[in-house]
């Protein structure tokens, strides 16, 4: 049976969303593991969010809280809003009180990757605060450390992501997620697939 790698993420400009889709090419590669985008629920309206110029959502399907349960891991993503997850991501893990109540996400794996504005918009303290999420469910957080290589000590260019987990820098919403961004973002679904289909089959 395929070890299925969930990756769940909230975009408002497209960004994590871009490393979303490359993080599930990483996923990929990894023989054995069945690796879904899911989207969680937009909580602004239609009328604010064009008032805040951001694209039509995706066709990637929405997930509801009671799909977590259903999966042998995670690596979730997220925008930063003053260092700290996206309020719709948050709002997304608040429902999920009764999988708490009854630890049915406990020992599942999960991984982080996030979208910052700036380099000191909170790259370390989005992901840090995150895996407060993670400790309450008993998930097992798993970081990339310094495992993507040369790329992760990379001072020649501004650069998102870090040992927590790939990420990028939006500045004003006209930047992309850059090559090297997106090689983290790749390597990061391949070694945290990896280490999910470990902890379900107890084999690389």
């Amino acid at each position: 049976m395929a070890t299925k790698v969930y990756i769940v993420y909230y975009s408002t400009y497209g960004h994590v969303e871009t490393l979303a889709k490359e993080i599930k090419r990483g996923a990929d590669t990894v023989e054995g593991v069945e690796a879904t985008l899911w989207q969680v629920p937009e909580t602004l309206s239609e009328e604010i969010l064009g008032k805040m110029h951001a694209p039509p959502k995706s066709d990637v399907p929405v997930i509801s809280p009671n799909q977590l349960p259903e999966a042998d891991g995670f690596i979730f993503g997220f925008p930063t809003r003053f260092g700290m997850m996206a309020a719709q991501f948050k709002a997304f893990i608040d429902a999920t009180g009764q999988l708490w109540a009854g630890q049915k996400l406990a020992g599942k794996p999960a991984g982080l990757f996030f979208s910052t504005g700036s380099q000191g918009g909170g790259q370390e303290t989005t992901p840090l605060t995150a895996i407060t999420q993670l400790t309450h469910h008993g998930m097992i957080f798993v970081p990339i450390g310094a495992t993507a290589g040369p790329v992760m000590f990379e001072r020649e260019e501004i650069r998102g992501g870090n040992a927590y987990g790939a990420g990028t820098f939006a500045g004003d919403g006209t930047r992309q997620p850059t090559e090297k961004e997106l090689a983290i973002a790749f390597h990061q679904g391949k070694y945290i697939s990896g280490i999910i289909k470990k902890f379900k089959t107890g084999s690389a």
